[in-house]
């Protein structure tokens, strides 16, 4: 019996978080659970607030909290965001759990005992102003490789670079904005990954069916050598290192944070009733799991080579990833996304705009995967008005126009095996399982195409029939044209229901269903006798507003940002 553990990446807590978070890993993760629970697969979808790090002292120190209160109150803060996207967690949990402090020093004393923790004197940024050692970020200066001006001393922004500290030109404190800073000696941990890369590279050689931007980047790692890396910072908030001699340092937030997958499990297991369900997920019987990570391309280093290289190292049986789906980015109006010029839409933002099902449907008919994508509301608006408004809504709105005028809203009795069913049958089922392979896949925008399709060639059907004509002159015809109609809505709405849940409720209630889609089986949908005769229609309006003009003009203007 498959089991399906699906993860993605812990959205960072300092703030709140914008479009291409949302496309990039927790959206199309979600869409990807509701449509397997759809066909009755056990699934467990597990994600929550990254917490640990230097942002998320800076960020507190910025708003005058400390760092626990701080990152109590984004959590709850993200946490009602997602909901508000319809983005349905198993768990939403913290990193800063004490469930997570347990596992990370458990995997540490298991690397430790395994001869896989190397201790070292290292080079430091100490900054005299601020009478401190500067972890990674707490250093920016300009990338030596691409020569961007605002990378951090752990990661270039704009190129994708590893990096140290004193890798930097022309650093600063990232607190004071000092550069009155000097190299000093520090004691620190590495994880010694040179002596895990064989065991590495086997595994990922494992896994040739990865999508091409998660094999290109693990590879090239892979073949510029894997190094020892460091994992202990000098930090007060943290996850404290179980060594002697290191009780005034934390473990470096990549060293904890993906163990967070594994502490959150647990905690859902707690609220089960059942604390050793989690179990089922990470150590046992790990063949009957199939494991998916959903994340931007910037975090497949540590997806792919870092995390797996720590959980091998343990020696013990931990569930691997199977399928690590990475994305390009979202870009905004042809630039990056910007907090500090206020440049872009952020998900509270976005949700007061517009209803979460249209920045679902965009978001996930644009999706990132193998090429970067750019949002305009020219061509949000475009998006939304066609293919919601002026096909599926259009389309919904005449058929159950014309039952209300002509047959007392009603389900009239028809004939369910009409002239036009077999012809409806086949067209219909090869588009709907176009669209559970490619969701299944985690192929997006195929799958995307294909329901767009569904939509079109209902759309087509009717102003093929014409039942608007036939109902004055045959209405017999007309009710069978009408109930073939009444059915591709119902088809449409289970197979959208993934990607517009709300929609699709609303598809479903107004055909008079009392469940939700979720519980309409996925694969067995496509039936053209379902309805009773006599059950009455409920009224449910306009699905979609139509975005005109004047509104993407006004928006395009109010999120372009200022000047930094």
């Amino acid at each position: 019996m498959i089991r399906y553990l699906i993860t993605s990446a812990l959205p960072y807590i300092n703030g709140i978080k914008h479009l291409g978070n949302i496309a990039g890993s927790l959206l199309p993760a979600d869409v990807y659970a509701k449509h397997l629970r759809q066909q009755g697969e056990e699934v467990l979808y597990i994600c929550g607030t990254d917490e640990h790090g230097t942002p998320a002292e800076l960020a507190a120190k910025a708003n005058n909290q400390s760092v626990e209160e701080y990152c109590e109150t984004m959590y709850q803060t993200q946490k009602s965001i997602y909901e508000a996207f319809a983005i349905e967690f198993d768990f939403f949990g913290r990193s800063s759990s004490k469930a997570n402090h347990v596992v990370t020093q458990s995997v540490f004393k298991d690397l430790y005992a395994n001869g896989y923790i190397q201790t070292c004197e290292i080079q430091q940024v100490y900054s005299k102003t601020d009478a401190r050692f500067l972890p990674d970020r707490y250093v920016e200066g300009t990338c030596p490789h691409c020569q961007y001006e605002k990378a951090r001393g752990d990661q270039c922004e704009a190129c994708g670079r590893l990096l140290d500290t004193t890798d930097l030109l022309s650093p600063r404190s990232a607190i004071s904005g000092s550069t009155d800073l000097e190299v000093r000696q520090s004691m620190h941990l590495f994880l010694d990954l040179a002596a895990l890369s064989d065991r590495v590279s086997q595994w990922v050689d494992q896994h040739p069916d990865w999508p091409a931007t998660t094999k290109g980047i693990a590879k090239k790692w892979l073949q510029e050598g894997l190094h020892a890396r460091c994992i202990s910072r000098d930090l007060k908030w943290g996850i404290k290192i179980p060594k002697e001699n290191f009780d005034d340092k934390v473990f470096y937030v990549w060293f904890d944070a993906p163990n967070g997958y594994i502490s959150m499990t647990q905690e859902w297991a707690e609220t089960q009733g059942e604390p050793d369900a989690w179990q089922r997920w990470w150590q046992s019987n790990l063949d009957e799991v199939i494991y998916t990570q959903f994340m931007a391309k910037d975090n497949v280093p540590f997806h792919a080579i870092f995390w797996p290289a720590m959980l091998m190292g343990t020696g013990k049986n931990w569930k691997l990833v199977d399928q690590l789906k990475a994305f390009n980015w979202l870009t905004y109006e042809g630039g990056k996304f910007s907090t500090s010029q206020q440049r872009g839409v952020f998900s509270d933002q976005a949700l007061k705009l517009f209803p979460a099902d249209y920045w679902r449907y965009f978001l996930t008919a644009a999706a990132p995967e193998s090429s970067d994508s750019d949002f305009t509301f020219a061509g949000f608006a475009n998006l939304v008005n066609k293919d919601l408004a002026d096909v599926l809504g259009n389309f919904v709105n005449r058929a159950t126009a014309i039952i209300k005028k002509h047959f007392d809203n009603k389900i009239p009795t028809y004939n369910a095996n009409n002239r036009d069913v077999d012809e409806l049958k086949l067209a219909v089922s090869q588009l709907v399982e176009t669209i559970d392979v490619e969701f299944r896949a985690c192929r997006f925008r195929p799958a995307m195409q294909a329901m767009r399709e569904l939509w079109c060639w209902s759309n087509e059907y009717i102003a093929r029939e014409e039942p608007w004509k036939v109902v004055k002159t045959d209405k017999v015809r007309a009710a069978d044209i009408l109930m073939n109609c009444l059915h591709l809505m119902r088809i449409s709405a289970i197979t959208a229901a993934s990607v517009i849940p709300e929609a699709a409720q609303k598809i479903l209630t107004g055909l008079g269903e009392q469940c939700a889609p979720s519980d309409s089986p996925f694969r067995d949908c496509v039936v053209f006798n379902y309805f009773p005769v006599g059950r009455e229609l409920v009224s449910q309006g306009n699905l979609f507003q139509k975005i005109d003009e004047e509104q993407v003009a006004v928006l395009t203007a109010e999120y372009a940002g200022q000047p930094s």
